[in-house]
């Protein structure tokens, strides 16, 4: 059975919606938590998939989280030997520096429930062609990234201009959450209501919106997850 590492950072940062595409599609997954000093993998070999989820590092911290050196190394890794790649948020993040594109800090904080516009290179991508040109899907980073050489651009949203991309054929970095659940929001909220406070976002809004925004969001995430998890199987 296709196996696929798991890249986590937080204990309340897991696959969510993404566990239900991979199981759908017969795979199995081992999460790697290095921020608990569990070893990252050397390279791929073990794997035929790599996932790298979000957290509160930032990549351009490096001094400050030392093992997220060994995570571009796997990506760098897994992107020579042709594996397919999902990066979502920070693991956007950290793709594209693998790439060699520069990370920096956002001028504005995005988080909450906000629409992301397809760009017209989406309709010929494998994993969003067909989506709606535009929809309300979960936000929550600081940071964001500017398009890798090479790299195709899919999505935007009204405070960032590069939300998702494309490298070759199977390497993608989501910065958006479209794998969120209803538990993870609301544990979010509960572990950084503070900091929410101190920016003027209103948390309690976000999770008491989520049922509404997650109903329609969940089609378009088992979609993305979906097309993204069929083809490790059949390799």
């Amino acid at each position: 059975m296709a196996k696929v590492w798991v890249l986590q950072h937080s204990p309340t940062g897991g696959l969510g919606a993404i566990a239900a595409a991979l199981e759908s599609a017969a795979l199995t997954w081992n999460y790697v938590r290095a921020v608990d000093g569990q070893p990252v993998p050397a390279d791929m070999k073990d794997a035929d998939g790599l996932i790298v989820l979000g957290g509160v590092e930032a990549v351009y911290q490096l001094d400050r989280y030392p093992y997220l050196r060994a995570e571009i190394a796997l990506i760098e890794n897994a992107l020579k030997a042709g594996r397919p790649v999902l990066g979502v948020c920070l693991g956007s993040q950290l793709l594209a520096t693998a790439l060699g594109a520069n990370v920096r800090r956002a001028a504005h904080k995005e988080i909450g429930w906000h629409p992301v516009r397809l760009r017209p290179e989406a309709k010929d991508d494998r994993l969003l062609q067909g989506l709606p040109g535009e929809f309300v899907t979960g936000h929550w980073h600081s940071d964001i990234f500017d398009l890798p050489a090479g790299a195709v651009p899919l999505a935007s949203s009204e405070l960032t201009e590069l939300q998702a991309f494309r490298y070759g054929d199977n390497a993608w970095g989501l910065l958006f959450h479209a794998e969120i659940t209803q538990q993870a929001i609301a544990a979010w909220v509960a572990e950084f209501g503070e900091a929410l406070k101190r920016a003027g976002i209103d948390g309690e809004e976000i999770v008491a919106s989520a049922p509404r925004h997650l109903s329609s969001l969940s089609g378009i995430a088992n979609t993305i997850f979906s097309r993204w998890a069929a083809p490790i199987q059949e390799t």
